[in-house]
């Protein structure tokens, strides 16, 4: 079984570029040379995007491959495969990884038992956040807007294909 999904480096100092690469290969099995391109949302940084196909899981250990690296913004999606949802990961270094189920169509999908609890918290007042707060931390709207910009700035840059076997 196969899925793919894109790698989105929105932005990381030139120096993490190979290291980038070096942790996707080992992941996806596959040497990975991405065309690295200055990121004109954050001058000095440098973007790059990577479609790939590998097992299922391949954005979740490539999330996790990346998460924490000082100075580094992006996002990995998934699409959905047999048996397999769609996963969108997103990592900013202030905010952490945010990761989020979505349809086939891109959209966030909440299962109705994250909903009730979140209704019930925002009703009982917990932690002083609202139910809009709330749905807001469940849809991800922080990454969202602090990755915007940088998305934004990407717009007609160039996308290369990975394809792994095995």
């Amino acid at each position: 079984m196969s899925a793919h999904g894109v790698l989105y480096i929105h932005s990381a100092p030139p120096a993490l570029c190979p290291h980038i690469e070096w942790a996707v290969a080992g992941i996806v099995g596959a040497p990975v040379g991405m065309s690295w391109v200055g990121q004109p949302a954050a001058p000095g940084a440098v973007r790059a995007e990577l479609d790939w196909q590998a097992l299922p899981g391949t954005a979740g250990a490539i999330a996790s491959a990346l998460a924490g690296w000082n100075r580094l913004r992006f996002e990995v999606t998934e699409d959905s495969s047999p048996g397999c949802d769609g996963v969108r990961h997103c990592y900013a270094p202030d905010l952490g990884l945010f990761t989020a189920v979505t349809g086939a169509n891109g959209d966030i999908m909440v299962s109705e038992d994250r909903l009730r609890s979140v209704m019930l918290l925002a009703a009982r007042g917990g932690a002083g956040r609202s139910l809009e707060d709330e749905l807001g931390r469940l849809l991800g709207t922080a990454w969202d807007n602090e990755l915007e910009p940088f998305r934004r700035a990407a717009d007609g840059a160039p996308v290369r294909w990975l394809n792994a076997t095995g």
